[in-house]
C-alpha cells in the first residue's frame, strides 16, 4: 500500500492512548491513515467557501470523503445545512423506508426560486398539461422559469459514494453562490438532491464495513471488508434491487419517490451509481438499444450533458467511457423511467472502492474521497449544463407533451387501451390504480359503451394515449416492444461466435402480460361518461346476503380473494376450497371457490365476514343452502379443509438474495401472511415438524444441504410436508444428489447427438479447412442452451389439476437463463403449467429460435408426490421483482391448497 502502510511511532502511540482512553474507532486509524496519504485535497480548486456554511468537520468529525457516512449523520448534517442557510435550502421528508429511516430529499436554489418553490411545481404541471395551456402562455413560463435537476443518490447500499457526494454537492452550492459555476446554477436553476434512496441497505453495508476493518483499512480485493456478507447491501429490506422497482412500485422507497418526482417533474434527472473498481467512470450517452419511445430531443440533451462533463473531466485529469454498456431499453430503472414524463435522465457510474480505499489490478490505490469527487463534479456539471441550457431544456420539456399527445392521436391501432374488468377485478383495479399513481390519466367508465365494434359494461377502464404520459403508456402496455434490428443481428453475430450478447436486462415487460390482465386495444378515442381513477381507490366487490343461513362462498381466481384466506386462516376461521367448479342455485363457482360454513364458525361470523369484505375487497355470496346441483359438494372430498399453515423458507447463503427477498415480500405484503427464515445450512438436520410448507428460493443448495440435507428434507416431506422450489432451487432438486423431483435439466439440443459427453482425454484428429469448422470445432461437447436475459413467455395450465384451482388457462411466466426440465413422467408426478409451442411461446421479448423451440412443451409447475407430502416445482421463478402479480393465485395454491392436500398427522 506504499505511503499507507508507514506509520510512524508517534502515530501509533497516538492510537494507543486513544484505545486507552476507550475512544479507539476503526476510523481513527483511518483518518489518520488518509492524512499520511495526502494533507491537501480539494474537491473544486479555487473555490473559497463561506464560513458561516458549517462543513462535516464542524457537524460530523470527519472532512467528506474521509469515512462512509451514515444515514444518521446524513440527516444530521443537512439539518445543520437548512438551519444555517434557511432560505437556499429546504428538507422534505418525502417516505419511511420499512426499518423506519426517514427518506429526504433537499432543494437548493436562489432565495427567490426556493420562496416559489409551489409555484415552480404549478407551472411545471402547466408545462406538462397543452391541452390547458396554449405554445403562447407556455412560451412565457418557459421565460422565467428554472430549469430543475434532480441527483438521486444511493439506490444501492453498497454503493457507497454518490451519497457523500450529495452531501459535497449541497455545501458546495450552499457554500460558494459567487463561483462562477454555483452562480450559473443557482441564476437559472432548482437543484433537487435526494442524498439517498436507500438508506437500509447502506446501514447493513456500512455496519459490515466497519465491524470488519482492523488496524488499517486494506486495499486488497480479497480482505474482509471488501466482501460482504449475504445479503449485501444492495438491496432494500426486503432485499429488493429497487432500480428495477420503477415499474410495479411495490417499496415505499420507490413509491415516495415517484410521487415527487410528479409533483415536481425536474427536467434533468440523474441516477449516480458504482461499479467494479477496475472501471473509470461512466456517463451520458447510453449504449444500445435505446427504447424506442424514447425522443431524440432528451437524447440530444444527454449528449450536451455529456459533453459538459467531458469537458470538466479532462480538466481534473479523470478518465470516463460512454455508449458502452448501461442500455435505455428498459424503462423501469431510476434513469429511464423519468423520460417517459418528458425528462433527460441518465445513469452515472464510478468505480467503486467498496470501502475507504481499493488497490485496482494495475496497482493503482484509489482512495474512497476520489470516487466522491468524481460523482461531485460530475453532479455539478451536469446542473452546470442544464442552467447554461435551460430554455432549450424547458421548452423540449413542454415539446415532448404536445408531441405524445399527437402520437396517441395518429396512432391507428392503439389509441386506447381497455381493460374489461369482467375477470380478475382485484388484479385490474391494482393495475389500473398502478398506472395512476405513474400519472397516468385512466379513467372507469360509469355506463355501459361500446368501441371498435365491442360493447363493454360499465366498470371497465380506459387509458388513452393521447395524454402527455402517452408513451409511458405504449412502452408498458404494448405487447412487444423490439429492439432495434441492428443491434439484434449484432447480438446473432455474437452468438455464431460464441461470444456472449450484450443484452443488459429483461426484454419483455408488459404490464397486461405480467398481471395476466384481459386488454383490449381500439385505434379511436372512447367516448363514454366515465370518472377519473386515483391512485387511492379502494377496491370494494358485492356483499350478496350477509344474512346467509349456510355458508358464505368467495369466488376464487383473483388476489381479493388470496387475501381474504389468508385473512380468515389467521383469525381462527373454519374454511373448505373446493377442488372443481360447482354449480349451486344456478350460479357457477370456479375451482378453489372458498366454503365458509356458518356452522363451523362462531355467531359472529357474518361482521366477520363484512369486515374482511371491506378489507381485502373480495366478492362475498351468502347463501341459504348447500344443494349442489354440478360439481362437489360442501361435504365431498373434493372440498378440502384449508389449514393454516406455518410457512419456512431459506435464507441467507446459498440462496439469491433477490429470489428470498422477492418471495418473502410477495408472502407478506402482498398475501399478508408470515412467513419465518431459517439459514439454509440448518435445514441439513432441523426439526421441520411444526411446519407445513417449507420454500426454496433460487439458489445452489449442492453444498450447503448436501446429502444430508436432502436426506431430512425427504424424510420432512414423506410425513406430510410441502416442499416448494424455484428455478435453481429445482435444479438441486432434480439432481441425483438430491434425488427429490424426477425431473432433468436438458442440454443443448443437438440434430447429430453431438451434446453426449465424451469418455476420453483424446478425442481424434480433424481437418480445419475454414472459419465455419474452426467454430464448429470449439464448440463444447456439452452446451447448455444459450442464456436468455429475461423473456415474457406462454404458459399453458392444466384445469383439471386442484393445484391450478381458479387459475386462467393461459399464464405469463418470465423465463431467465437457461434451464429447460423434461417433463416428469407420469409415475412421478403431473406437469401440471407447461410452455406452449414454438409458434406460440414468446409472449413478449426477445427469445433465440433454438430456446423456442426446445422450451416447447417443457414444465413450468410440476406436481410430484412423496409419501404422505409433496414437491411443487416451479422451473423458473414465480415471485420476480414481485411484479408477475398474474402467477400469484398460482403461487397461493402451491402454499395453501398444497398443503391441504398433504396429509401430515394432524
Amino acid at each position: 500500500m506504499g505511503k499507507l502502510n508507514t506509520i510512524s511511532k508517534t502515530m501509533i502511540a497516538s492510537c494507543i492512548v486513544a484505545v486507552t482512553a476507550g475512544a479507539f474507532t476503526s476510523n481513527a486509524l483511518a483518518q489518520t491513515s488518509n492524512d499520511i496519504q495526502t494533507t491537501e485535497f480539494s474537491y473544486w480548486p479555487g473555490v473559497n467557501y463561506n464560513a458561516n456554511i458549517p462543513t462535516t468537520e464542524s457537524i460530523l468529525g470527519y472532512k467528506v470523503g474521509e469515512r462512509i457516512t451514515s444515514h444518521a449523520d446524513l440527516i444530521k448534517y443537512f439539518e445543520a445545512l437548512a438551519s444555517a442557510a434557511p432560505d437556499n435550502i429546504k428538507l422534505v421528508k418525502y417516505g419511511e423506508t420499512w426499518e423506519g429511516r426517514a427518506l429526504i430529499y433537499a432543494v437548493v436554489g436562489s432565495a427567490e426560486h426556493l420562496a416559489n418553490l409551489d409555484a415552480f411545481a404549478s407551472n411545471m404541471q402547466k408545462l406538462s398539461d397543452p391541452k390547458s395551456l396554449g405554445k403562447g402562455e407556455a412560451n412565457q413560463i418557459i421565460a422565467s422559469l428554472p430549469s430543475s435537476v434532480w441527483l438521486q443518490h444511493g439506490v444501492h447500499g453498497n454503493e457507497i459514494s454518490s451519497t457523500d457526494a450529495a452531501i459535497q454537492t449541497a455545501y458546495h452550492l450552499l457554500a460558494a453562490p459567487e463561483d462562477p459555476v454555483n452562480k450559473t446554477i443557482l441564476s437559472n436553476t432548482l437543484v433537487f438532491i435526494d442524498p439517498l434512496q436507500n438508506p437500509d441497505g447502506r446501514s447493513r453495508f456500512i455496519s459490515h464495513y466497519y465491524a470488519t476493518v482492523g488496524m488499517v483499512h486494506s486495499d486488497d480485493r480479497l480482505s474482509a471488508e471488501h466482501n460482504e456478507p449475504w445479503p449485501r447491501g444492495r438491496s432494500n429490506h426486503y432485499l429488493f434491487d429497487m432500480n428495477r422497482d420503477w415499474l410495479a412500485i411495490t417499496q415505499p422507497e420507490t413509491a415516495g419517490r415517484i410521487k415527487a418526482i410528479n409533483h415536481f417533474k425536474p427536467t434533468v434527472v440523474i441516477d449516480l451509481h458504482e461499479m467494479g473498481g477496475d472501471d473509470t467512470y461512466f456517463f451520458v450517452p447510453a449504449a444500445q438499444p435505446i427504447n424506442p419511445y424514447m425522443q431524440p430531443d432528451q437524447l440530444a440533451n444527454n449528449d450536451i450533458i455529456g459533453k459538459n462533463n467531458a469537458r470538466h473531466f479532462d480538466d481534473f485529469g479523470f478518465s470516463y467511457f460512454t455508449r458502452e454498456v448501461f442500455d435505455g431499453f428498459y424503462p423501469g430503472y431510476g434513469d429511464s423511467w423519468p423520460t417517459f414524463y418528458g425528462a433527460s435522465a441518465a445513469t452515472y457510474e464510478v468505480a467503486s472502492t467498496r470501502g475507504e480505499i481499493y488497490k485496482t489490478r494495475t496497482g493503482e490505490i484509489k482512495h474512497y474521497r476520489d470516487t466522491v469527487q468524481r460523482h461531485f463534479v460530475a453532479a455539478l456539471s451536469t446542473a452546470q449544463a442544464t442552467a447554461e441550457n435551460r430554455k432549450k431544456i424547458l421548452t423540449d420539456f413542454y415539446d415532448y407533451q404536445v408531441e405524445a399527445i399527437e402520437a396517441g392521436e395518429n396512432d391507428k391501432k392503439e389509441r386506447s387501451f381497455i381493460l374489461p374488468n369482467t375477470r380478475d377485478v382485484a388484479g385490474t383495479h391494482r393495475l389500473a390504480t398502478l398506472m395512476a399513481k405513474h400519472g397516468v390519466i385512466v379513467k372507469q367508465a360509469t355506463e355501459d359503451f361500446k368501441a371498435c365494434g365491442e360493447r363493454y359494461q360499465a366498470g371497465a377502464y380506459i387509458i388513452d394515449t393521447a395524454q402527455p404520459r402517452g408513451r409511458f403508456v405504449k412502452t408498458t402496455f404494448t405487447e412487444q416492444v423490439d429492439m432495434p434490428q441492428a443491434f439484434v443481428d449484432e447480438q446473432e453475430r455474437r452468438r455464431a461466435r460464441k461470444l456472449r450478447d450484450e443484452i443488459y436486462d429483461v426484454t419483455g415487460w408488459s404490464l397486461p402480460l405480467m398481471f395476466n390482465i384481459d386488454t383490449a386495444r381500439c385505434g379511436k378515442a372512447v367516448e363514454v361518461k366515465s370518472r377519473l381513477v386515483d391512485e387511492t381507490d379502494k377496491l370494494v366487490q358485492p356483499f350478496i346476503n350477509a344474512d346467509a343461513k349456510v355458508a358464505y362462498l368467495v369466488p376464487w381466481g383473483d388476489m381479493a380473494a388470496g387475501r381474504l384466506l389468508t385473512a380468515a386462516l389467521q383469525a381462527g376461521i373454519s374454511l373448505k376450497s373446493a377442488d372443481e367448479a360447482f354449480t349451486l342455485e344456478g350460479v357457477n363457482y370456479p375451482a378453489g371457490t372458498l366454503v365458509i360454513e356458518r356452522h363451523a364458525n362462531t355467531s359472529s361470523l357474518p361482521q366477520t365476514m363484512q369486515t374482511l369484505s371491506e378489507q381485502t375487497g373480495a366478492k362475498i355470496v351468502g347463501v341459504d343452502t348447500s344443494w349442489v346441483t354440478k360439481g362437489p359438494s360442501f361435504g365431498s372430498e373434493k372440498t378440502v379443509h384449508m389449514t393454516a399453515p406455518k410457512i419456512a423458507m431459506a435464507w441467507d447463503e446459498p440462496t439469491s438474495s433477490l429470489s428470498a427477498g422477492n418471495t418473502r415480500f410477495v408472502i407478506e405484503q402482498q398475501f399478508n401472511y408470515p412467513v419465518t427464515a431459517i439459514r439454509a445450512d440448518r435445514l441439513q438436520r432441523a426439526d421441520l415438524s411444526q411446519y407445513q410448507v417449507l420454500i426454496l428460493p433460487s439458489g445452489n443448495y449442492s453444498r450447503d444441504l448436501g446429502k444430508s440435507g436432502a436426506e431430512n428434507l425427504a424424510g420432512w416431506v414423506s410425513r406430510g410436508g410441502v416442499l416448494i422450489t424455484m428455478s435453481d432451487a429445482t435444479q438441486w432438486a432434480a439432481s441425483e444428489a438430491a434425488g427429490l423431483l424426477d425431473a432433468k435439466r436438458e442440454l443443448a439440443y443437438s440434430e447429430d447427438g453431438s451434446s453426449s459427453p465424451k469418455d476420453s482425454d483424446l478425442i481424434d484428429g480433424q481437418l480445419i479447412e475454414s472459419k465455419a469448422d474452426l467454430i464448429l470445432a470449439i464448440e463444447n461437447d456439452t452446451d447448455m442452451p444459450d442464456s436468455v436475459a429475461g423473456v415474457l413467455a406462454k404458459v399453458e395450465v392444466d384445469q383439471e389439476h386442484w393445484l391450478t384451482a381458479g387459475v386462467n388457462p393461459e399464464v405469463i411466466a418470465m423465463v431467465y437463463g437457461n434451464d429447460i426440465y423434461s417433463p416428469v413422467k407420469l409415475e412421478s408426478g403431473e406437469n401440471v403449467a407447461w410452455f406452449k409451442s414454438k409458434e406460440d411461446v414468446l409472449a413478449s421479448g426477445y427469445l433465440w429460435e433454438e430456446n423456442k423451440a426446445q422450451l416447447a412443451y417443457k414444465p413450468f409447475l410440476i406436481h410430484q408426490p412423496l409419501g404422505r407430502g409433496m414437491v411443487i416445482a416451479f422451473t423458473q421463478e414465480p415471485t420476480t421483482r414481485a411484479y408477475l402479480d398474474g402467477l400469484n393465485v398460482m403461487f397461493l395454491n402451491a402454499i395453501f391448497r398444497s398443503a391441504a392436500h398433504a396429509e401430515p398427522v394432524r
